[in-house]
């Protein structure tokens, strides 16, 4: 591809407007924006996009990995006509703009929202995973409906953090030859020089890996850089990471120096780099040729999509049967119904076996794209399906992910698949170890992503591991975090009825499970249909109808809850037992149905969870009681940790009385 004059004029006119962007905000990063402009003017000239469709299934997709170069991205995102103004741009990191001080997925053209520095680096894998599961399975010859690239600015910064050696490494293994990434190398972090704090060698580094590497030695060299995205496109087997020599703040007055990356420049500085870099146009003014040759790229972009639109008719046509799953799949039509999918469960049933048994029916069963993986734990919570060979390079249309012992990439991947679309994939660790990818499902929260996450081992039960294994505060953690959805099952029964809540809506759910045998509650079967959904529900009421008191809690001691409650009636002492599987959904229902499982009236109240207790308080009230684990646990045969920690029927009868029966 040839550049012209209007090309560099183009990239410093996204330099410009980033200037001016910071400059007028008194807030921003101004060092990326003018180091990295070339690398996204190239990345764009070489994109299928369509400004006035965003969301157009057949685009290539972009991640700003660095993304505190923002302003950049918006600037471009301007030029080439998506739904911001230069008035957006004014606006930029003030309240309620689309020009968030980080890109977020609500501003129209940004494809992922990338967080903290690596992140979207891991993002992209997942969505050049995505891309390959869905063209396997849809693609037919002469049909390439799915033919995305995946682009990502990163820098040094990104692969410093750990996250990127992970990522790497599964991309790596994958060959994910449409991953396209592009460093922006100016050998400058926000405190110092690169030198003082890494010297790594990340050619050989991402050759070990089985990436595919090139350098660009001149930043600002356009032609060169473009040969190298061509390389990256055409190859066959392999990622490809092109490492670009830059000048962090490139014709500034600070420019090579760290103290670039994070200032705003004065408006004195701001006229010296647009006169180094011959540029005329006054503040945020855009030179009309810049407009004109934007408009060219946009018109090409409207080009693809129409001949992407053709080639999905004719698809339809030929493969009707795919091109209608494949559509349901991308506009969430698919819904999962428990009761017409469900196994049959035994009497006695872990809910870790009885997901395995929701993952056979739902992906043998449903026309959900349902897909998903572990950090290499799946043979033990049971979440992987049967009848699959595993996600592979030469097997892209199975569904197995193996993620490696690799749980922040594992997260982040995940978030990639669900920005990308088209399936619903789910992730699987256990629920201690959901520490090393806490930051993702942060991530997936803020951008409220359908991510799913079965997590095992879920209390202090699986014993001889001891309280390196063990969760205490984990589920507390979670609960806290907004737009998350925690579900802790009591049983097969409350287990499927949350996965099929989880699977009809497009939000984060986390399912924290469990590997001991529990009494299915077939008994209570309408009740557990009825309630889960609710998040809270009365599961086995008084005898006598009229309770003095409530136990509630999660998992496993639900059914300590019922054992406590029958025999505290033998003792004339009747009181309901609540079930609060989720208490996002509990807390999202109305005042009057809260009230009516929970009483105002009924302030004898007491918690039971092998957790800690202080997220309890809200339900117990101050007059309440919580039997819980506010301490790390123990090595040891685990019905013993269990009984010493508290939580037995004889425990829960004698703290009931010794609290309520004064």
């Amino acid at each position: 591809m040839s550049y012209s004059a209007i090309d560099h004029l183009a990239v410093n006119t996204i330099r410009a407007l980033s200037m001016d962007t910071i400059t007028h905000a008194k807030s921003g990063h101004t060092g990326i924006t003018l180091s990295a402009a070339p690398l996204l003017y190239v990345i764009y000239k070489n994109m299928h996009v369509d400004t006035t469709d965003p969301h157009w299934f057949g685009r290539d997709r972009f991640v700003l990995s660095g993304g505190h170069g923002s302003a950049m991205l918006y600037s471009l995102l301007h030029l080439i006509g998506y739904d911001l103004s230069i008035d957006d741009l004014k606006h930029f990191r003030t309240l309620d703009s689309k020009t968030p001080g980080h890109p977020e997925i609500t501003t129209p053209g940004v494809d992922a929202a990338t967080g903290p520095l690596g992140q979207g680096f891991a993002t992209a894998v997942g969505m050049a995973m995505a891309a390959k599961h869905l063209a396997a399975i849809y693609n037919r010859p002469g049909y390439p409906v799915i033919d995305n690239r995946i682009y990502v600015e990163a820098g040094d910064g990104d692969l410093m953090e750990g996250i990127s050696h992970e990522a790497a490494s599964l991309a790596g293994h994958l060959r994910l030859n449409n991953l396209i990434v592009l460093l922006d190398s100016n050998r400058n972090t926000m405190d110092s020089l690169l030198s003082d704090e890494s010297n790594d060698n990340v050619a050989e580094r991402f050759k070990a890996y089985g990436w595919n590497y090139l350098v660009v030695e001149d930043g600002n060299d356009l032609e060169a850089i473009d040969a190298a995205v061509q390389i990256a496109k055409d190859e066959q087997t392999r990622p490809t990471l092109i490492e670009v020599k830059t000048t962090l703040g490139y014709a500034s007055p600070l420019a090579d120096s760290h103290k670039a990356h994070g200032t705003v420049l004065t408006a004195e500085q701001v006229q010296a780099t647009k006169a180094n870099l011959n540029y005329q146009a006054a503040p945020f003014a855009v030179p009309e040729e810049v407009y004109a040759h934007f408009q060219q790229l946009r018109q090409r972009g409207q080009a693809a999509h129409k001949a992407w639109d053709d080639l999905m008719a004719k698809y339809a046509k030929a493969f009707s049967q795919q091109a209608q799953n494949l559509q349901a799949n991308l506009t969430h039509a698919v819904k999962f119904d428990a009761t017409k999918l469900a196994p049959d469960f035994a009497e006695n049933e872990a809910t870790r076996d009885a997901i395995h048994q929701l993952l056979q029916v739902t992906a043998e069963q449903s026309e959900l794209n349902l897909w998903g993986g572990s950090a290499d734990l799946g043979s033990s919570d049971k979440t992987y399906l049967d009848a699959d060979k595993g996600f592979q390079p030469d097997r892209y249309d199975q569904k197995n992910i193996a993620f490696g012992i690799r749980e922040f990439a594992e997260g982040a991947a995940l978030n990639g698949i669900a920005l990308y679309g088209g399936s619903r994939a789910y992730g699987n660790t256990f629920l201690i170890f959901s520490e090393y990818m806490r930051s993702a499902i942060r991530s997936a929260a803020l951008m409220d992503l359908p991510t799913l996450y079965l997590f095992g081992h879920d209390s202090i039960s699986l014993g001889p591991d001891g309280p390196t294994h063990q969760p205490i505060e984990q589920l507390a953690g979670f609960r806290a975090m907004p737009n998350l959805t925690v579900f802790r099952p009591a049983d097969a029964l409350e287990t499927m009825y949350a996965w099929e809540t989880a699977l009809n809506q497009q939000h984060p759910v986390l399912m924290a499970l469990g590997r001991q045998k529990l009494p299915t509650l077939f008994k209570y079967q309408d009740a557990v249909k009825q309630g889960v959904p609710k998040g809270g529900y009365i599961l086995s009421e008084a005898a006598n109808n009229e309770p003095s008191g409530i136990l509630m809690g999660t998992g496993s001691e639900v059914a300590l809850l019922l054992a406590a409650q029958a025999q505290l009636a033998t003792d004339n002492i009747f009181v309901r037992v609540v079930s609060m599987p989720s208490f996002e959904l509990f807390k999202a229902q109305p005042q009057a149905y809260r009230d009516e499982v929970l009483p105002p009236v009924l302030r004898q109240r007491l918690s039971v969870e092998m957790a800690t207790t202080d997220d309890w308080a809200q339900f117990v009230g101050l007059d309440g009681v919580s039997i819980g684990i506010d301490h790390f646990g123990a090595s040891g045969n685990g019905d013993d940790l269990i009984k010493r920690s508290g939580f037995t029927v004889e425990n829960i009868v004698g703290q009931y009385k010794q609290n309520f029966l004064k």
